[in-house]
């Protein structure tokens, strides 16, 4: 089994078929149980349905199962022999964009649904420059439900061209179109005869063979320290002195001698070992987690960050970022005070300014705009009480995304991503 993880998730309108479409990669690929296709039988068969609704393998919640909806965030795992699969299915309706959001933030691939019936939907373009402000590399339009249009060539290239349209003023790097029929398994899984004129490759077959390595960021070498590991006791001499530093690499490669610097204190070393439950690696990369040795005893805590002495993060205290809010109990307003969690460091923010709110339907800013509200997305200034090590995030994911939390309560009431600092 290839150990190659793509991460995808399903987005689209509501009834574009996302649910049933998952239900198909994983009926198609063999990846349920009898026990569940039997279950799937029974309630189909309940509800007065002709045959299996495969949409019931996805929604989990008992309100989306009644409602014939998805709510939450779906996670489904699924594997072939080329390639391992975990796809996050999101929801459609509109006052669940902070789930979308959630969904796609950590996504390689976004596959965006269209009803072939209905074309473009305003709910598919607010997906589409979703994908695009999470810098989700690929996106796939899947124009589903083609059986209902007659497997039409001439409608196929209709939305493909309004979609490309659009697709021209996003941030978009890899469209692929492909024509399908979620119900019936037409180029999901195996290439449809009902589509002679379609000369692309099935779906499964695009997600299995997509590039997708040189998608993460090998350039910029980060490593925010989770933890520091010390052992307590040991008759082994060499533990005695044993000092490193735990986390998950968030950018860039490191390996045995390269001279790194630690922030904030700005003191420079070289890395001794990169060590793993497993023994001495030669390199390691996002998004492995390792434990770093250095040459020299440096001060080194939780929340502080290991990087290349001339390749460093900005360390910054006012930052600019895109925000989606994600809670209906309080409204972000200028003076604000949250908490960010950004990588491993967790710090108290003021919201300095609001700068406008977007209009995620018509790309247009509102300028005027006092509070952003729940699932409403604007740009904001951000004042840290601490150095935050940041990137952009549309140079790197994970140094550039952070939370913001209600001090409260302690629950997440946003996601950011970091336009610039200083």
């Amino acid at each position: 089994m290839n150990n190659d993880i793509l991460r995808f998730a399903t987005a689209g309108s509501v009834d574009d078929g996302k649910s049933t479409l998952i239900g198909r990669l994983l009926y198609d690929s063999k990846s349920i149980f009898e026990d569940q296709l039997d279950a799937v039988e029974r309630t189909s068969a309940a509800r007065g349905e002709e045959r299996a609704n495969l949409a019931l393998l996805t929604d989990g919640l008992r309100a989306e199962r009644e409602q014939g909806i998805t709510i939450d965030v779906a996670y489904r795992y699924f594997a072939t022999p080329k390639r391992t699969f975990i796809i996050a299915d999101t929801p459609g309706h509109v006052q669940y964009t902070r789930n979308m959001v959630t969904g796609a933030s950590t996504s390689d691939l976004a596959v965006i649904l269209v009803d072939a019936r209905k074309g473009l939907q305003e709910q598919s373009r607010r997906h589409a420059f979703l994908a695009s402000l999470l810098q989700v590399p690929h996106l796939v339009l899947a124009v589903n439900k083609m059986d209902l249009v007659d497997y039409s060539e001439e409608r196929f290239e209709e939305i493909r061209r309004e979609f490309s349209e659009f697709a021209a003023k996003l941030d978009t790097r890899d469209v692929t179109f492909v024509p399908i029929s979620a119900l019936h398994g037409d180029n999901v899984v195996t290439t449809s005869e009902n589509m002679p004129w379609y000369k692309g490759s099935s779906l499964l077959h695009h997600l299995e063979n997509v590039h997708i390595a040189s998608d993460d960021n090998l350039v910029d070498a980060r490593f925010p320290v989770q933890y520091v590991i010390r052992p307590q006791k040991s008759d082994d001499p060499e533990l005695h002195d044993y000092r490193g530093y735990a986390g998950q690499v968030a950018g860039g490669v490191f390996r045995p001698g390269d001279e790194v610097v630690h922030l904030p204190s700005g003191y420079t070393s070289r890395v001794a070992k990169v060590v793993t439950a497993d023994g001495e690696l030669e390199e390691a990369f996002h998004p492995m987690s390792v434990t770093l040795l250095l040459e020299d005893d440096i001060d080194v805590s939780r929340g502080d960050m290991i990087a290349r002495v001339n390749n460093r993060p900005e360390s910054a205290q006012d930052v600019d970022a895109m925000v989606c809010w994600m809670t209906d109990s309080r409204k972000l307003t200028p003076r604000s005070r949250l908490l960010v969690k950004h990588t491993t460091r967790t710090a108290k923010v003021m919201v300095k300014g609001l700068y406008y709110r977007l209009d995620v339907n018509s790309l247009s800013r509102d300028q005027e705009a006092e509070h952003l509200e729940l699932n409403e997305i604007g740009r904001v200034r951000l004042r840290s009480t601490q150095p935050l090590f940041v990137d952009e995030y549309a140079r790197n994911r994970q140094t550039g995304g952070f939370i913001l939390i209600d001090e409260a309560t302690n629950t997440t009431v946003g996601a950011g991503m970091v336009v610039n600092a200083e």
